[in-house]
């Protein structure tokens, strides 16, 4: 045996080690062990609910297309992506602001009528995400205040933003 080891030059030993070091790290990418040489930036997977603001819809149908608790298709920065859960819906008919003179408030918000059939909604969504140290990814797309996102449904296709994002439960 010490024979053996006597024919290795220091140089045939670096260059082993430097093998051996290699391939630890290696192992230690492909099972994700170690954060420092991991390749993936998601730190975990949680489920998110999301609001997207939707101004200005003209609709006559004095019912609401938007449902709790059906699904919607959605489109993140013109990338089609998958339907989501709507948890939640607003709506408010289009409204205006009027200057009082008298009272507790300089001003008065009432609804616009020269903008009949106009509406704005707030559409709250759920989805599975990963989280990583700038935000939530949802189908490849940072999640955002601000995202333009389009929501298509079976009587209507109307484009939005991302007005807020909240991390809802851990899944790991």
């Amino acid at each position: 045996m010490k024979k053996f080891i006597q024919k290795f030059k220091p140089l045939d030993i670096a260059i082993l080690g430097a093998i051996l070091i290699i391939i630890v790290i290696g192992v230690l990418v492909y099972f994700g062990k170690n954060k420092i040489f991991s390749s993936s930036p998601v730190e975990f997977t949680k489920k998110i609910e999301f609001e997207v603001m939707v101004r200005g819809v003209t609709q006559t149908d004095p019912n609401i297309p938007f449902v709790t608790g059906q699904e919607t298709f959605i489109t993140i920065r013109n990338v089609p992506y998958t339907k989501l859960k709507i948890t939640g819906v607003k709506y408010a008919p289009k409204q205006m602001v009027i200057p009082v003179k008298d009272g507790d408030k300089p001003y008065m918000v009432v609804e616009d009528f020269s903008q009949l059939y106009m509406y704005d909604y707030i559409i709250k969504l759920q989805d599975m995400a990963k989280i990583t140290k700038d935000g939530a990814v949802v189908g490849g797309n940072k999640i955002k205040i601000g995202i333009p996102i389009v929501l298509e449904g079976f009587n209507y296709r109307v484009n939005g933003t991302i007005s807020n994002v909240q991390i809802i439960e851990d899944v790991r």
